[in-house]
């Protein structure tokens, strides 16, 4: 999944030849999973149709404030599309759209929704070359990334004009990987590796039959899916779980049991910034596991059981640098049992839910928690969805780690 998965994204599109590419951008924002839409200027619909672009996007294609053929259209609104939009790419900009933008000339409905943003703003020149090297050009460029706008440089090749030169609008492809590239830079866990764990273990008892709990792996999927949405590398061990992710910053190892999970965290801790131990380990295990299954003979029957090794422990036991968060889930004296196994495992922040609190825990798209600190904050917080709790949890970790 890429960094654009989930973005509303505008694309901008005026009149120069380059225009053609823009069916080719439209599909790739789209399959890198973006909602787009797009706004045209009038003559730009002389190079491509705005029904091949809102086929694409599966989206009402603007070019003007009113639809001229229907009198009983309300107007197209500039400032809804600007506050729509999480990255305004303007592609191609032409020379004569970039003076406009330079010099805050609003005479379309392009230049009213530029005007009107808020995001991010990208634009990929296209012109011929000696338009490009032109003096008024350059200090088009100049003016427009000095306001913020982020400029996707136009490369050499083949021009419209048959001459050979700089001025080429950069390709379909390339305007993504330069925005992905952009975006995930600006990410404020960018450059961090995260450790999560998900989801239960399974501990067998013969080849058939095992001890587990009701542990979904909802919650540490939902961590992981945000902690790359921020730009982190994620390392995700998940115990036995439905749940499924695709995002090309997350790495899954799959384990079952205890064990399994205890060897691959330790496998990859010491090269990780931030550990989060959100999975349902279970506490014991069969001592002895049968080879073959057990037949049901006797009225009664019972295992042995030995304990686990404790992963988060053993974690607290050997960090260094490492920011260590775990999970506490309790159903009596919640608050002063998560204290005691915040101080006793040497982690940074503990998240405490209750089964006593409803809507919280396992197999649910919910969970209200209580983050506290090792600088002895309790923080309270109402029911949420889990990709809320998720969001929330990231957000005290990036604050404590830069207070």
């Amino acid at each position: 999944m890429s960094i654009l998965s989930g973005k509303n994204i505008l694309l901008g599109i005026t009149a120069g030849i380059a225009a053609y590419k823009t069916a080719s951008l439209v599909r790739l924002f789209i399959k890198a999973g973006a909602n787009v839409k797009v706004v045209m200027t009038p003559a730009s619909k002389d190079f491509i149709t705005p029904l091949t672009l809102s086929t694409l996007s599966k989206n009402p294609v603007y070019s003007s404030f009113t639809n001229d053929d229907d009198d009983n259209a309300m107007w197209n609104n500039h400032v809804e599309l600007g506050l729509w939009a999480d990255l305004f790419v303007i592609a191609p900009a032409t020379a004569n759209t970039m003076s406009k933008m330079a010099n805050g000339t609003c005479d379309n409905l392009l230049m009213a929704t530029y005007l009107s943003a808020k995001c991010p703003v990208y634009f990929a020149p296209a012109m011929d070359l000696d338009m490009y090297k032109h003096k008024s050009t350059v200090n088009s460029f100049e003016k427009l990334t000095s306001y913020g706008n982020i400029m996707i440089p136009a490369t050499s090749g083949e021009l419209a004009s048959g001459l050979v030169g700089e001025g080429r609008m950069a390709e379909p492809e390339a305007i993504i990987e330069f925005i992905e590239n952009d975006v995930l830079n600006k990410l404020p866990l960018r450059g961090n590796t995260i450790l999560i764990t998900a989801g239960p273990t399974y501990e067998a008892i013969d080849p058939v039959r095992f001890i587990g709990n009701h542990s979904s792996g909802k919650m540490g999927f939902e961590i992981a899916k945000a902690a790359a949405n921020l730009g982190a590398k994620v390392i995700l061990i998940s115990g036995p779980s439905y749940e499924t992710i695709s995002h090309n910053l997350i790495n899954v190892k799959r384990v079952v049991s205890a064990k399994e999970m205890y060897e691959e965290a330790h496998a990859y801790f010491a090269s990780v910034d931030i550990a989060i131990l959100s999975a349902a380990v279970a506490d014991y295990r069969p001592k002895n596991i049968a080879d073959k299954k057990i037949k049901k003979a006797e009225a009664t029957f019972s295992i042995e059981l030995e304990k686990t090794d404790d992963i988060l422990k053993s974690l607290g036991v050997i960090k260094t640098n490492q920011f260590l968060v775990g999970f506490a889930l309790e159903t009596n004296n919640e608050l002063k049992n998560a204290k005691g196994k915040l101080k006793s495992k040497n982690l940074n922040v503990i998240v405490l839910n209750s089964l006593n609190d409803k809507g919280a825990g396992f197999g649910g798209s919910t969970n209200k928690v209580t983050f506290i600190t090792d600088k002895e904050e309790i923080i309270e917080h109402e029911l949420k969805s889990k990709k809320e709790v998720a969001h929330d949890l990231l957000q005290l970790i990036l604050k404590q780690k830069h207070a």
